[in-house]
């Protein structure tokens, strides 16, 4: 795994970051990867604790799984759009086809990344967005 350089040391601490996925190893890999940049993260497995987080502590990014266990990934966009219009919205799925790509894109996310992912896309995603 290539590891690529880190963030200004501004931009890191500036930047907190979501991962929605009910996943364990994705959840893993990706908070290894954050920790990598030294970048704040907080993970959860549903849609339904999503939410409560975001009331508690907004992030400036979001890793949104597409299929979890209370629903689609790709509805909860519109709702943070919404209500958080500055948050960014990375949504990762297993499930590439163009219309779940496209979809998700229209509804707000700003990028979108299949799994498998390797780290260069990701930190690529998260350096477009910073």
């Amino acid at each position: 795994m290539q590891v690529m350089a880190p963030l200004k040391s501004i931009e890191k601490a500036a930047c907190k970051i979501l991962i929605v996925d009910d996943e364990g190893d994705v959840c893993y890999l990706l908070s290894k990867l954050l920790k990598n940049r030294d970048m704040a993260h907080e993970q959860v497995n549903t849609l339904a604790q999503a939410e409560i987080l975001l009331k508690e502590d907004t992030p400036d990014i979001i890793f949104l799984d597409h299929n979890l266990p209370d629903g689609l990934g790709i509805n909860f966009i519109s709702l943070v759009k919404d209500t958080y219009p500055k948050i960014k919205i990375v949504m990762i799925t297993a499930h590439d086809s163009t219309i779940i790509k496209n979809r998700a894109l229209k509804k707000g996310a700003d990028c979108f990344i299949t799994k498998p992912f390797t780290s260069e896309q990701i930190y690529n995603c998260i350096d477009k967005l910073v």
